[in-house]
């Protein structure tokens, strides 16, 4: 929590962290990982991090999403979600096009190129690990430190360039917020509100958060007897679906607020946490090739945004807001795509259509199209035909 205090001090005081949008928790969490790398450098002290809260985190987070969702909105939003679905498909076959010729360049096996596309940066550090585990018993070398370090550094750039690109277009085509604000700090027409969200209702949602981590927990571990990998994060939040569209048929109100603070909170944690676990020296040796290739898939991600994204998601706010979370899930994970969209739209306004796709897309789908094209990838005669030394 100091951690990201620090970046909040830092990100106010820095015009061009705020400038752009750069989200605390990368700032915090960047800064901290820095300052533990120069430690092991001059001192070679190792300092060790529990991350196992940081895990739970990331199920409350999912939680609260499945707690907000409810299928008459995303039936409002179904081609909108299509369309970004799609778009998210041809973008993950474009980084593992530019990840194998990236690999050929450098004289690599091709399927090493996998590493730096798809696996490790829409697919996230689970999917690097999972897969690297794969790549190396079939005789790939390093696989998963290759995935890892890809991912690593794709929750960085992702987190650094999402905000910026968003007030890129937000600024260049003077758009503004087509949702309507909501008020949240009590009843309109009061004169002293009342703190929101109220106790009960707190511990209310907190109650709800713990049964959906839960029961999500005890599904996935059915899923898992009958051989079915499922994230844990996915079970989470398909409780939280379940249970939230229940309440809405029983007319059983959830506190919106407290949902949405609780969502907030595990996010910029989680995040804080992640960025604070890097270890800078065990990507040392393959700096070179790593940042020329991620690089390249910066590239790729910035004008896929800005010519393709944008407007097929209709060239407008809520485009604008759409493109800044899409390039933090295309290059490090869906949690650092919603926290960009939360520091452009805390800066312009809300956005209900990008906090509605951008989470489906990411949770959802993106993982079930990803392992697809991967596996498709991979009986590519390129790939496939080529013996690994």
């Amino acid at each position: 929590m100091a951690v990201w205090f620090a970046g909040t001090f830092i990100t106010n005081r820095v015009p061009l962290l705020k400038r752009y949008s750069i989200p605390v928790a990368v700032t915090g969490g960047l800064l901290f990982s820095i300052v533990v790398a120069v430690i092991r450098g001059v001192f070679d002290l190792t300092v060790s991090l529990n991350l196992e809260l940081r895990d739970l985190l990331l199920l409350t987070f999912f939680t609260t999403i499945g707690l907000s969702a409810r299928f008459r909105v995303l039936l409002d939003g179904g081609k909108a979600l299509v369309i970004l679905l799609i778009a998210a498909t041809i973008l993950l076959c474009l980084q593992n096009l530019v990840g194998i010729l990236s690999a050929q360049a450098f004289g690599a096996h091709p399927a090493y190129g996998l590493f730096g596309g798809s696996v490790s940066l829409a697919g996230g550090h689970g999917t690097a690990i999972a897969w690297g585990a794969i790549a190396e018993e079939a005789g790939l070398k390093a696989a998963r430190d290759l995935g890892l370090a890809f991912a690593t550094f794709g929750l960085v750039a992702g987190g650094i360039l999402g905000g910026p690109i968003s007030e890129y277009l937000i600024k260049r085509h003077g758009l503004k917020p087509t949702s309507p604000a909501r008020f949240v700090s009590g009843t309109e027409g009061e004169e002293n509100p009342k703190a929101q969200p109220p106790l009960e209702h707190a511990l209310a949602t907190i109650m709800l958060i713990a049964i959906c981590v839960e029961v999500g927990a005890i599904v996935n571990r059915f899923f898992t007897d009958q051989g079915i990998t499922v994230p844990g994060f996915l079970t989470a939040m398909m409780i939280g679906i379940v249970i939230g569209n229940v309440c809405d048929t029983a007319k059983i109100k959830l506190n919106p607020i407290a949902i949405e603070r609780g969502g907030e909170i595990s996010l910029q944690l989680f995040l804080c946490m992640s960025l604070m676990s890097m270890q800078f020296w065990t990507l040392a040796q393959a700096i070179g090739p790593i940042v020329t290739v991620l690089a390249l898939q910066v590239t790729v991600i910035t004008l896929f945004g800005v010519f393709v994204v944008f407007r097929v998601m209709g060239r407008d706010f809520d485009a604008a807001v759409i493109v800044g979370g899409f390039t933090g899930l295309g290059l490090g994970a869906t949690p650092v795509g919603i926290a960009n969209m939360t520091a452009v739209t805390s800066k312009h306004g809300p956005s209900q259509k990008a906090f509605l796709v951008i989470p489906l897309v990411g949770a959802f789908f993106i993982d079930i199209v990803n392992a697809l094209i991967i596996k498709a990838f991979i009986a590519l005669p390129i790939i496939a035909d080529t013996p690994i030394p």
